[in-house]
């Protein structure tokens, strides 16, 4: 499964984090390092109360602890919260839209595997990340990101999108389209 991935490469990015690299800046303007490990640790749970229909969650300071043992245990909430029968063909209503379970898990996906490219830049990691998966998603991305959904960084979903270089790799190349500088 695509969230799979994606999981699974932010967790290996964020298994490099240094702690002296909290306060480091993120190609989010509005993050630094324990900002954005506290956006996706708290957004997978958020998916899973999303797909589940269980309510808000709770923010917490995962960046204060282990983070790594946070964002293991949100994936498997997140992961559990999707596997269950008929998840992915209920339809969830979010503040831009209703959307079947299926396109949440591909949102999840995307939004998990973009923010561990967010991740790896700012910790100074190559950013090729899985480049079968991140063509996958920039396909998808094209297809269903609009203008109505993008806008200044902290006020829209996604930033304005921006040009990669000629030779960048498929990650980098979603990142640009999401709205990073790359």
């Amino acid at each position: 499964m695509e969230l799979d991935r994606a999981f699974a490469s932010t967790l290996d990015i964020l298994g490099k984090v240094q702690h002296e690299q909290l306060s480091a800046a993120t190609p989010c303007a509005s993050w630094n390092v324990c900002a954005l490990i506290n956006h996706f640790v708290g957004t997978a749970r958020w998916w899973a109360a999303t797909i589940s229909e269980t309510g808000q969650v709770t923010e917490a300071d995962y960046a204060a602890g282990d983070f790594m043992a946070a964002y293991e245990e949100s994936i498997r909430i997140a992961t559990a919260a999707f596997e269950v029968d008929g998840a992915l063909l209920k339809w969830v209503r979010l503040p831009f839209g209703e959307f079947p379970g299926a396109v949440l898990l591909g949102l999840a996906a995307m939004e998990q595997f973009t923010h561990g490219w967010d991740l790896a830049r700012a910790i100074g990691h190559p950013t090729d990340l899985d480049p079968d998966l991140a063509r996958e998603l920039l396909e998808r991305a094209q297809l269903a990101i609009t203008d109505g959904l993008r806008g200044a960084d902290g006020e829209a979903l996604f930033g304005p999108a921006t040009s990669a270089p000629s030779d960048a790799g498929p990650a980098d190349q979603l990142a640009a389209f999401l709205g990073r500088s790359v």
